[in-house]
């Protein structure tokens, strides 16, 4: 079995209006919940009078006008988009439009998935940022500072955000307190993921706020090693199911996820060759062709 995390799932709160959750923030979920968005997608509001919003979340009209009517009557300065796909980014032009703000991301392109099982809300290709940002840079505002911190791992050009004067960290989906991150190929990378975990655990943040779901708070550390914890624990389990003779990620999942709904199979597949890749480039398993689903896989001493 893979590690347990310790989930929190309850959120109270009301879609579309904006609730104070701490002295510079405050949370407004849109009205889009689904399998990949928990009860929508958390936009976050910075600061009073001159702010910045994080993760604008999709382009429905009725969000748009409700974070515009939110937004009311104060100057937005940044707005900070973690990662293109369809759930976080599609808002970020026409509120920029509407309130003179300039947006701030990575600069890497979206790259759209190749798999033929729908692992997340949607990739945003058209998604470009005004500012490309770089990891370690410091924006201010009026009694703010933010610092984008890069994750790569869910997709290749995922950035997180701090607010260094509550040392907190706006992680995307890097980390939600809810469920386990998709790690979809070719976009998505364990390894670089791995890396990520690390570096947020190692910073000792005092809490978290994923775009999607409740914070994260009071051992944010033991809750990031969890992640990583649990991880490592699946590929145990993939190293297992190698030494007992099974050598294709299909066969596999038949047997690592049979207390699961087999809809949610092909999905598991896919999550399997995020880590069967890591393992293949890390020497611990071997593949004679380029790693896929479809794929022979072995242990490589085993002749």
């Amino acid at each position: 079995m893979a590690v347990k995390i310790p989930f929190v799932r309850d959120l109270a709160f009301e879609y579309e209006k904006p609730q104070k959750v701490s002295p510079l923030i405050r949370r407004l979920v849109a009205n889009n919940p689904g399998p990949f968005t928990y009860y929508g997608t958390g936009v976050y509001i910075v600061g009073q009078g001159e702010v910045a919003v994080i993760d604008p979340g999709p382009d429905i009209p009725s969000h748009i006008e409700a974070l515009i009517a939110a937004l009311d009557g104060e100057k937005v300065t940044h707005i900070f988009v973690t990662h293109g796909h369809m759930d976080h980014s599609p808002a970020a032009r026409p509120l920029a439009k509407a309130t003179g703000a300039t947006i701030y991301a990575c600069g890497e392109p979206v790259i759209p998935s190749d798999s033929e099982v729908r692992m997340e809300a949607g990739d945003d290709l058209g998604f470009k940022p005004d500012v490309e940002v770089h990891d370690g840079q410091l924006f201010h505002g009026n009694g703010w500072t933010i610092e984008a911190v890069f994750t790569p791992g869910h997709t290749s050009h995922h950035v997180a955000y701090a607010l260094k004067e509550e040392n907190v960290l706006f992680p995307g989906d890097h980390i939600m307190g809810w469920s386990t991150t998709v790690i979809s190929p070719p976009d998505g990378d364990m390894s670089d993921y791995f890396a990520s975990l690390e570096k947020v655990r190692d910073r000792n943040y005092d809490k978290l706020w994923p775009t999607h779901g409740p914070p994260i708070e009071g051992n944010v550390r033991e809750f990031v090693q969890a992640y990583i914890d649990h991880r490592l624990s699946r590929e145990s389990q993939i190293l297992e199911q190698l030494r007992q003779g099974r050598s294709t990620i299909r066969d596999m999942v038949s047997v690592m996820y049979a207390d699961v709904d087999k809809k949610l199979h092909p999905a598991a597949c896919h999550s399997v060759l995020a880590h069967m890749i890591r393992l293949v480039k890390t020497g611990r398993v071997a593949c004679m062709d380029e790693p896929c689903v479809d794929a022979i896989y072995t242990l490589p001493n085993a002749g």
